[in-house]
């Protein structure tokens, strides 16, 4: 027998796709179908679709076998290797578009009691990358007026909503803490990846980044509990929603936990680039995991372009960087009350991966 819904998870393999998998699997009344270029481990009862979702044909291929989905949640992201440079690209633009098209192009004939669509944005959203966004960041704002694929793909989306049957979602987290392997965004397999490598030369957890200033988090639980919300809820119709853990934090505040976490001192700011210190220490990373048994041998492979981005997060090489926060108060007046400790999520997400033998303990 058919369960009530079936969702579509596009970049299962992503932060927020993996965690999306886990939580919509564990709802008994959710089918669950994750799609992703290659396969990855799964929950019981999942089903996997490999796709390059760059590739039309291929797309329409796999839609064939998709026609009783009602929830698709579009976690797909397509980055250039230099991450922040690329987010201003127009080739990563048009790739970002195109790979949306290509899915809601081959999915729509086919999957006819197609309900709801939740895109995920970001705090790019706000222009943060352009300039100095305005504290805190509110959905009501007018479209900052930059490039970017999120106005691709929302305006794709917008433009067939009126003639389908299915309404969307936009989401907007902000430092998304997960689990995943070769995110180009994951700050706690970097943050534990220098860790490790700090303590295997002997040195403290020091601080690497700039100046202080006011940061905040999403975890990828919190975003697949909100994907749930806005596609069992008709006030989540075609709205527009930031989705945060609900606290604000410095990250020098909370920076002697992770060392303690470690079994490390912390020491003196260090200030460096990771995306450019850490990259040469590949045999260091090697030898820690060979003597650790880790899943994942190769530093590029798990950390990649996620130290570009925790150097962008860490404020690297400014010395008062700009606040960046996302307001919660429209999600939460709309119904959605869960929220989570960010610094307890850093560790939870740590230990997940410690537990998955992709970081050492």
């Amino acid at each position: 027998m058919r369960k009530k819904h079936t969702i579509l998870i596009a970049g299962a393999t992503g932060l927020v796709g993996a965690a999306a998998v886990e939580h919509f699997a564990s709802l008994p009344d959710w089918e669950v179908i994750a799609l992703s270029r290659r396969p990855v481990p799964l929950p019981d009862g999942v089903r996997h679709v490999s796709v390059d979702l760059a590739d039309r044909a291929a797309c329409e291929g796999a839609a064939r076998s998709l026609g009783h989905v009602t929830h698709v949640l579009y976690a797909a992201l397509f980055e250039l290797p230099e991450l922040v440079a690329g987010w201003r690209d127009p080739r990563q633009m048009a790739m970002n578009d195109a790979m949306l098209r290509h899915l809601l192009d081959a999915l729509e004939p086919q999957a006819r009691g197609l309900r709801h669509i939740t895109l995920l944005q970001g705090t790019k959203a706000y222009g943060g990358h352009v300039e100095p966004a305005p504290v805190p960041c509110k959905e009501r704002w007018p479209r900052h007026p930059h490039e970017n694929f999120y106005w691709l793909q929302e305006d794709l989306l917008r433009e067939r909503q009126p003639r389908a049957g299915w309404v969307f979602t936009v989401l907007r987290p902000q430092i998304v803490l997960g689990y995943s392997v070769a995110s180009p965004m994951n700050i706690v397999a970097a943050l534990g990846a220098y860790a490790a490598l700090r303590r295997e030369q002997g040195l403290p957890l020091a601080w690497p980044g700039g100046g202080r200033y006011i940061n905040a988090g999403s975890d990828s639980r919190l975003i697949a509990q909100a994907a749930e919300f806005a596609g069992t809820h008709e006030v989540a119709a075609n709205e527009t929603y930031n989705v945060v853990n609900g606290d604000a934090l410095i990250w020098q505040d909370i920076w002697g936990s992770f060392a303690q976490r470690f079994g490390m001192a912390t020491g003196p700011d260090e200030p460096v680039a990771l995306a450019q210190a850490m990259p040469p220490l590949e045999a260091t990373w090697r030898r820690i995991a060979e003597r650790e048994g880790l899943q994942v041998p190769s530093l590029e492979r798990l950390v990649g372009s996620s130290w570009q981005f925790t150097d962008r997060c860490f404020g690297q090489g400014l010395a008062q960087p700009a606040h960046s926060s996302l307001s919660p108060i429209k999600l939460r007046q709309h119904g959605f009350a869960p929220c989570l400790d960010t610094e307890d999520a850093v560790h939870y997400w740590l230990e997940r991966m410690q537990a998955a033998r992709l970081l050492p303990r």
